[in-house]
């Protein structure tokens, strides 16, 4: 694991900061690191109010959009609304036909099949909407790049509208509308929305043009958290307005869908270490729900995950937890027999030092070898594709690593290639199997040529060193305003250099794969500390070692007794 600091920020900016706030240095640094350098950026940062979202008109198309669904209401259109079947889909069209419904019967849903229809939008949807005499199709989360789709819809007299967050191609389908704000003639203040996002910026229009305020639409935004969550966008801007509003809704009054699932992991107590918390985090909606709502999908069908989150029955949303439950056991058995085949087949294949993992069975479960690639990523660090059979053709999942464009690899690659989309960290793709030894070749050649060596060695960044004397509930209290956390706004690293345990160091687990100990640096008060993962390095903290940490700060509750905690995230000997 390698070490690194974040750069460090401006001293000019830092002492103007903490001027203006009246706080510590350590949060003043912190502040800076994340762009905010003026009292109105942090107030915003740490006061985030629903009048801090952009006006959905901002985005290009926006009114083409509101007036073609106002117009179908008028002529009592029959409505689609179609979505990936992944959580940023499905949570995207739970919110749009749920708010539609509100005023408007005639809306229909419709997830594509995974294996039978593959991602995005489909001919099989636009035949259903034919069939069901559906003149609008809204889609969600996908269909950027649907240019035939759409053309094919067309000559049936069925109307796009297109709600993305993807990157666009050279050419935009022929829709009504194409509502993404990363393309390149949107001038909309903030690009990184997710697809739920998107959906989200479309019922704001919608609900402005039928004087509604931003306060009637606070209840669909757990969904829009739990897409912020499963989709690792950047929670800054209007992403971390709609997070933090979002978790409060989960907190306080979620649908009964996400309702009965919390419910549902609380009771089974099945040793997921965040499920006691009494306030879910961003981290806890991404392990916990999350994980659930893309189980439908992975093992029998999206819609089940529609039918969840648009329940308003809390009995039949309970009933449908637990079928969703069982899909999820279901899929972590096969992931970790699917994993355990791969890593196999390295091994069998003796390709432990390349610079990337490609790896096939026919038999493998489509709805888990992105999961398995980012397992093959954690235990080899490197950019990976798993592939299975899908119909006639292979389809495959692709996850990087820090720092490496998984999606510009793949384009260098295009000519062994079906078809492939997604973004710089995770791909999907399809190709004939006889292209797939020549695309293996290619894709590791590509890696070889283009990856910098220190990006095949995982890294840790930490914000700031600080001294443990430096720690108390007040910067505590500070860094737990800095929520809801995630990527552009992760939480604070520390490094703390020459500490040592105070003779209670253990391992702890059924493997002994995690650790406990108590530390001090000097003369300093005393600090649980707890390593997930760590349990091997044991020996470096024993006998009075001294050693330095990388950590967060978290607080531990245990018997109605909160304490401050480290949670170690690597540690090493001390070279002081």
């Amino acid at each position: 694991m390698r070490w690194n600091p974040k750069s460090k920020p401006n001293p000019e900016k830092v002492q103007a900061i903490q001027s203006a706030l009246q706080v510590d240095e350590i949060i003043a640094k912190l502040l800076v690191q994340r762009g905010i350098e003026t009292f109105e950026q942090a107030k915003t940062f740490f006061r985030p109010t629903l009048a801090d979202l952009h006006n959905p008109y901002l985005m290009k198309d926006m009114d083409k959009a509101v007036a073609r669904i106002e117009k179908a209401i008028a002529n009592n259109e029959n409505i689609l609304v179609f979505g990936d079947y992944d959580v940023d889909g499905t949570t995207a069209v739970s919110l749009v036909s749920s708010y539609l419904r509100s005023f408007y019967p005639n809306v229909a849903t419709y997830i594509p099949d995974r294996y039978a229809e593959g991602y995005g939008i489909s001919y099989m949807g636009i035949d259903y909407a034919e069939d069901n005499d559906i003149s609008l199709i809204i889609a969600l989360d996908c269909g950027i790049k649907s240019i035939d789709h759409v053309n094919y819809a067309k000559a049936k007299n069925i109307d796009f509208i297109i709600c993305d967050h993807h990157r666009p191609g050279d050419i935009l389908p022929d829709a009504v509308a194409v509502l993404d704000p990363k393309r390149d003639d949107c001038s909309y203040p903030y690009d990184e929305l997710c697809g739920c996002g998107v959906g989200f910026k479309l019922i704001q229009a919608l609900a402005e043009n039928r004087n509604q305020t931003i306060e009637d639409l606070v209840l669909y935004l757990d969904l829009v958290a739990t897409a912020i969550a499963a989709d690792i966008v950047p929670i800054n801007g209007e992403n971390r307005v709609l997070a933090k509003f979002g978790l409060e809704v989960i907190n306080s009054n979620p649908r009964p869908g996400i309702k009965a699932l919390i419910q549902n992991v609380k009771t089974r107590a099945n040793g997921e270490r965040s499920e006691a918390k009494k306030v879910l985090t961003i981290t806890d909606v991404v392990f916990i729900v999350a994980p659930r709502i893309n189980a439908a999908g992975r093992i029998k069908h999206g819609n089940e995950a529609v039918a969840l989150l648009t329940e308003y029955d809390l009995d039949q949303a309970e009933q449908f937890a637990s079928e969703i439950e069982q899909h999820n056991s279901d899929r972590k058995e096969l992931d970790k027999q699917i994993t355990k085949e791969a890593l196999l087949q390295i091994e069998k294949n003796n390709e432990h030092n390349r610079f990337s993992t490609v790896v096939y069975q026919e038999n493998w479960h489509k709805g888990v070898i992105g999961i398995v690639a980012s397992r093959l990523v954690e235990n080899y660090y490197r950019p990976t594709i798993v592939f299975t059979k899908s119909g006639e053709k292979l389809a495959a999942s692709a996850r990087s690593v820090k720092d490496f464009d998984v999606y510009n690899a793949l384009e260098a690659c295009a000519e062994h290639l079906e078809q492939f989309g997604g973004h710089m960290y995770a791909a999907g793709m399809t190709l004939l199997e006889e292209n797939y030894e020549n695309f293996k070749n290619a894709f590791e050649k590509v890696v070889q040529e283009t990856i910098h060596p220190d990006l095949l060695t995982p890294e840790i960044s930490y914000d700031a060193e600080i001294e443990l004397s430096e720690i108390n509930p007040k910067l505590m209290r500070l860094l737990k305003q800095f929520e809801p956390f995630g990527p552009e706004n992760m939480t604070p690293l520390f490094l703390a250099k020459g500490l040592t345990d105070s003779g209670y160091a253990k391992a702890l687990g059924s493997d002994n794969e995690h650790l406990k100990a108590f530390v001090k640096q000097g003369n300093s008060e005393s600090f649980g500390a707890i390593g997930f993962g760590l349990g091997n390095k044991l020996d470096l903290v024993t006998n009075k070692n001294k050693f330095d940490a990388i950590f967060s700060l978290e607080e531990n509750e245990w018997k109605d007794t909160v304490t401050l905690q480290l949670q170690l995230r690597d540690i090493n000997s001390s070279n002081g």
